[in-house]
């Protein structure tokens, strides 16, 4: 009786204790969870002002029947689409101004930060995603589902009530942490996007957008003339050329008065550029700024460029594009990936940033993970972005950061723009990943103030997206105690954790092919182009491992400004996080550990699995604070990542020890697997879209 009398007050204390609130992920960062009467004043009815009015009433979480005063005219100290905050509300110069600010309050009492008072303006102009969407649906390098914009051609043009307010859902959520612009097809561009069937639709998203204050842009094929305007050439200066691009340029302003600009991928890998007609890239770049110019409109020129002849694809960007600095127009912004190769899980920056000092440079970064686990990995970004946007480049000496070289504080740049590479799509949750929302969130954040740290990116996302509405106190407390603190710190450890067992100590591109999830260190099939291959990049042998960069090799060093060029050169002084990026070592060079090279490399993998699995478990303890729907997906997620980087390490270290001919530590685990098996791993999963 007495057990039957315990069971039966176990079972109703389960059944009477609150449930957590079942979550599929849709709401992101802007969650739903009780909002306390407020008057709002606010002086025009714009189309922004009624969004601000909207999310006052849907969200506030201050005094309950307060009235907050929304008001143009905040002075010259607030800048563009800045605003400040004070005791009574917000005040700006633009009404998207107001917005942002309306956004800011309402995040700052969601999660417990004082409202303060003072000015905010963005750190860049522009603040836009590149999504990489084709016009069939499909998504290069997205792992969240197919395309929120395109379905394909000829009926799936037509545009649905569903699609515009997929659109709007999308735009509220950008315009929440102050993305402006979206580049919203691929930049492996189709030319029928400038076709009148494909510029309806895309006159109809932006009609979606523009009360968030998001911009449409459109990717473009350089030969489009000839493709899609049945012209006999694309040259960027024959005549006939520059008059087919003013007019489609004026019939997409026509459609869409702010439309944002044009991005251009040429000349690389196989794209049409003006290198084909014997012209530069500030040729063909300027043609196209001439015909948006009078529109207001930019080009974003990509400088991802590589010839497969070349010693060193790493050196290749700088030295089609250094000769031209200066002979760009105003409204042309180069567009630079981070690193000199390509998205890999860590590279040092791009040495162009800091050395155009006469032409607008614009960050490209990654949030889709295509190098670092797509949608199954769960790795935070915001460090490495944070690495980046603060790494000196010493271009106008010491504290010339990439931040200030790009954001038009260093140099006085007309415009200033950054980009991130979307991870969104059609998948309920958006990203694929619970997690992988926080990468989202933090590249807005950090456009719009580049001085933000990781830990209070991490823990404000984290407090909107899982923080248990209300509460008392004490619950608040143990909230922060048991899951804000396990888990933001999770979330900060996850990049260094993920270079740790995928590539340390500087490899990169080690990948296998195609896919760029799995290890292929072997990967070099018969006829393709060397720096298409790991072993181009690693350059494992018997007398060591690591890229040659110093002068004595590549000379990969000379391009970054003197200090750091001699730093880098010398392995005693190069940092240990970029060793084999710049330098080709024996497998006995002593580390500053007191290892060998080899030794650290397998400790370093071995750290990185041995924190995965720590992952795991503080992903187990937190789960009475998770809804069940967001804790199995993600627990699901974290027992893939955990064998995935089991492999990694095995992989790896059986490679790379054919050449090493030295044993794996002893006090390290022994590999599990062979690497004969290994090497025939196939990833049928991964054939996304």
């Amino acid at each position: 009786m007495r057990a039957i009398i315990g069971a039966l007050i176990v079972f109703n204390m389960v059944i009477m204790a609150p449930p957590v609130r079942g979550e599929s992920g849709r709401e992101l960062w802007l969650r739903a969870g009780g909002a306390d009467p407020v008057h709002v004043v606010a002086a025009g009815d714009s189309a922004a002002i009624e969004l601000a009015r909207g999310e006052l009433r849907r969200g506030w979480r201050g005094k309950a029947g307060a009235t907050v005063t929304l008001a143009l005219g905040a002075g010259a100290e607030v800048r563009g689409d800045g605003y400040r905050l004070t005791a009574s509300g917000v005040t700006a110069n633009t009404d998207l101004g107001l917005l942002y600010g309306v956004y800011d309050l309402l995040r700052r009492q969601r999660t417990g930060r004082p409202a303060g008072e003072g000015v905010s303006n963005p750190a860049y102009e522009r603040r836009i995603l590149n999504h990489w969407d084709n016009l069939d649906g499909s998504v290069e390098r997205g792992y969240g589902g197919r395309s929120i914009f395109w379905r394909g051609g000829g009926a799936a043009l037509a545009v649905t009530e569903r699609d515009r307010e997929l659109w709007a859902e999308y735009g509220r959520a950008n315009a929440s942490i102050g993305i402006n612009g979206t580049v919203i097809n691929n930049v492996n561009a189709a030319p029928e996007v400038l076709s009148d069937a494909c510029l309806g639709r895309v006159q109809a998203i932006a009609d979606v957008l523009r009360p968030y204050g998001i911009r449409v842009y459109l990717s473009v094929k350089f030969s489009s003339p000839a493709q899609l305007g049945k012209l006999p050439t694309s040259d960027p200066l024959d005549e006939r050329v520059v008059a087919w691009w003013r007019e489609r340029v004026a019939e997409v302003y026509r459609r869409i008065p702010d439309f944002g600009g044009l991005l251009v991928k040429a000349n690389s890998e196989g794209q049409p550029g003006p290198q084909d007609f014997g012209r530069t890239h500030a040729e063909g770049a300027n043609m196209l700024a001439d015909a948006l110019a009078p529109h207001g409109g930019i080009v974003m020129w990509r400088a991802f460029v590589y010839n497969p002849g070349d010693r060193d694809r790493a050196r290749q960007a700088y030295a089609e594009f250094m000769p031209l600095d200066g002979r760009f127009r105003p409204n042309v912004i180069v567009q630079v990936k981070n690193g000199p190769v390509d998205f890999q899980p860590r590279e040092p920056f791009n040495p162009l940033f800091g050395a155009m000092k006469k032409t607008a440079v614009m960050p490209e970064l990654q949030i889709t993970q295509e190098y670092l686990g797509h949608s199954i990995h769960l790795v935070f970004l915001g460090p490495m972005w944070e690495e980046f946007l603060r790494s000196d480049t010493y271009g106008a000496g010491p504290g010339s950061t990439v931040a200030r070289a790009t954001d038009g504080s260093l140099f006085g740049q007309e415009h200033s723009a950054i980009a991130g590479v979307a991870n969104i799509g059609l998948d309920h949750n958006w990203c694929g990943h619970h997690f992988a929302q926080a990468n989202w969130y933090a590249f807005g954040r950090l456009a719009w103030d580049h001085t933000l740290g990781s830990r209070e990116i991490a823990d404000e996302w984290l407090r909107l997206t899982f923080a248990p509405p209300g509460g008392n106190r004490a619950k608040r407390a143990q909230w922060e105690d048991e899951f804000l603190g396990p888990v933001r710190g999770m979330m900060l450890r996850s990049w260094e954790a993920a270079i740790d067992y995928m590539m340390p100590l500087g490899l990169h591109h080690i990948f296998a092919g195609v896919h760029h999830y799995g290890p292929g260190p072997w990967y070099a099939p018969e006829g393709m182009r060397p720096d298409w291959t790991p072993p181009y990049y690693h350059q494992a042998d018997a007398g060591g491992i690591g890229f040659d960069r110093t002068r004595r090799g590549s000379d990969a060093v000379s391009q970054y400004a003197g200090p750091l060029a001699a730093l880098f050169d010398d392995p005693e002084t190069c940092p240990e996080m970029y060793l084999l990026w710049f330098h080709h070592l024996p497998w006995n060079h002593k580390m500053k550990s007191g290892r060998t090279l080899w030794d650290e490399i397998a400790c370093r993998y071995q750290r990185g699995l041995d924190q995965v699995r720590e992952f795991q478990k503080v992903w187990d303890r937190v789960e009475p604070y998770v809804d069940a729907e967001r804790f199995a997906a993600v627990q699901s997620k974290l027992r893939r990542h955990c064998r995935d980087a089991q492999i990694w390490k095995d992989a790896c270290l059986l490679y790379f020890q054919q050449f090493s001919r030295m044993p794996i530590p002893y006090e390290l685990e022994r590999p599990v697997q062979d690497l004969e098996e290994l090497m025939k791993i196939e990833l049928p999963w991964l054939h996304h879209n």
